[in-house]
């Protein structure tokens, strides 16, 4: 009977694993195959330009819009439009995260580079949005203060 019921526990175990190695494994192999592996982990925004392989020019063909005060910090809205020609990938970067690469897009050819989505900011800090067209990268920033912290702060 007790040999039964732990059959039962070790099985349900090994289905749970490997129902959250299949939940995670598409988002670690989309972020693999857009070459951005390294600066999704990089844990500071210096450190994701390394990984780029190059520091952005700031644009001001770059329209990043953010509240100038974010009563919370869990449900930014960030906005970018990128007026710059050939534009082929957005990355949204939030300077005090653990992580500071929030969210990357990628474009088809001939589509307007424009993206509006909701972030995580733990703490008052710079938003950079970061364009990459015809292979340079380009940026704008903009300080976004955080009165109630998305990290449970």
């Amino acid at each position: 009977m007790n040999l039964q019921r732990r059959n039962m526990m070790r099985m349900g175990v090994t289905a749970l694993g490997l129902m959250a190695t299949t939940a995670l494994w598409p988002l670690r192999a989309l972020a693999a195959a857009a070459g951005l592996d390294g600066a999704f982990k990089a844990d500071s925004v210096d450190a994701v330009f390394k990984d780029l392989g190059s520091t952005p020019t700031e644009s001001a063909d770059i329209d990043l819009q953010t509240p100038d005060i974010a009563e919370n910090g869990a449900v930014v809205p960030v906005s970018v439009t990128s007026k710059i020609p050939n534009t082929d990938q957005i990355m949204i970067l939030v300077e005090k995260n653990p992580n500071p690469l929030a969210a990357s897009f990628d474009f088809a050819e001939g589509t307007e580079g424009a993206i509006s989505t909701r972030v995580k900011i733990g703490q008052t800090c710079d938003v950079y949005a970061v364009v990459r067209a015809d292979g340079k990268f380009y940026s704008a920033r903009r300080e976004t203060k955080v009165t109630l912290g998305g990290c449970g702060g």
